[in-house]
Formats: C-alpha cells, sequence, structure tokens
C-alpha cells in the first residue's frame, strides 16, 4: 500500500513541475515559456586598438552561449529574445607597478554595449554597458597572449550577459 501511495506522490509532483509557466534549461535560466527563438546580431568593433577579428570572435561566443545553454532556436534576426551591440572599448594598461620603470602586469580591459530585447515582456529589456578584464605578465609580447586574453574577456563577458537576460543578475 505504501509504494502505490509513494508512486502516486511521485506521479502528482511530477504532473506539477512540468506544467510550470516558465521554462527552465540546464543551466538553471528562465525563459519564457513563449520564446521559441533568440537572435544575436553581429556585434560591431567600435574601438581604435582592439583585432579586427574581436567582432567575429565575440559574437560568436555569445551565440554558443545562447545556443549550447537554451533550448531555443537560433535565428538571423528578429527572434522572439534578441540581441544587438558593439564593443565599445579596447584597453591595456599597467595594473602592478614593479619599479619606477616597470609594470609587472599589464591588463586588457574590453567593454561591450549590449541591447536585450525580450518580446513577451519588456520589462525584462535591457540596455547596459558590461566590462571584464584579463591580466597578463608584462613581459609576455602582446601580439603572442593576445588571441587567448581575448578568449577569456569573451566567455567572462558573455557569461555576465547570459546571466543578466536569463537568470536576472
Amino acid at each position: 500500500m505504501k509504494t502505490a501511495l509513494n508512486i502516486a506522490m511521485l506521479g502528482l509532483v511530477s504532473l506539477w513541475l512540468f506544467s510550470c509557466k516558465a521554462r527552465f534549461s540546464l543551466s538553471g535560466s528562465t525563459i519564457p515559456e513563449e520564446a521559441k527563438s533568440v537572435s544575436v546580431a553581429f556585434f560591431t568593433n567600435n574601438t581604435t586598438l582592439g583585432k579586427p577579428s574581436m567582432s567575429q570572435k565575440f559574437t560568436e561566443k555569445l551565440r554558443d552561449v545562447v545556443s549550447s545553454q537554451t533550448s531555443l532556436a537560433l535565428v538571423k534576426q528578429n527572434g522572439d529574445l534578441q540581441f544587438e551591440g558593439q564593443i565599445t572599448d579596447y584597453n591595456i594598461a599597467p595594473v602592478a607597478i614593479q619599479s619606477t620603470d616597470a609594470a609587472a602586469l599589464n591588463r586588457m580591459t574590453v567593454t561591450v554595449n549590449v541591447k536585450y530585447i525580450n518580446k513577451f515582456d519588456a520589462t525584462k529589456n535591457f540596455e547596459q554597458a558590461f566590462t571584464r578584464f584579463t591580466d597578463y605578465d608584462s613581459k609576455s609580447n602582446l601580439s603572442s597572449v593576445e588571441d587567448g586574453l581575448l578568449d577569456e574577456v569573451n566567455r567572462q563577458l558573455t557569461e555576465d550577459i547570459f546571466n543578466k537576460a536569463f537568470n536576472n543578475w
């Protein structure tokens, strides 16, 4: 008798969980049930010092994060949820002064301005600048470490953007 009661309770709990209005992804993000698609427009590079490939790498990273962490269909434009924007700042500066004429560490900083549109809930829309950085040894040649640094900064930025859009952080 107890086993039948346990099975019935498990069935009721399962039914209740699957009848929720919000859709959850494996990452823990909440996505409106009505949303079926997402579009990520090309982020232009409006910096003076950044590599020309920054735009392509950042855009692809954001597309990868959104498509791998949600079940939304990635479309070219006019998605139910939309991301657009530009890379607005790229900077290299010393951060850890070792002596009067040398820095021990340099910092690469990237800022991206993002506009997010949720067609189903305008209160979730935002336009915000996201800034992230990574430090590297000043003895390193920037051109030899720049791609790896940009990969790390892009990972941090896309994580922040995803969390803001889908986790209300």
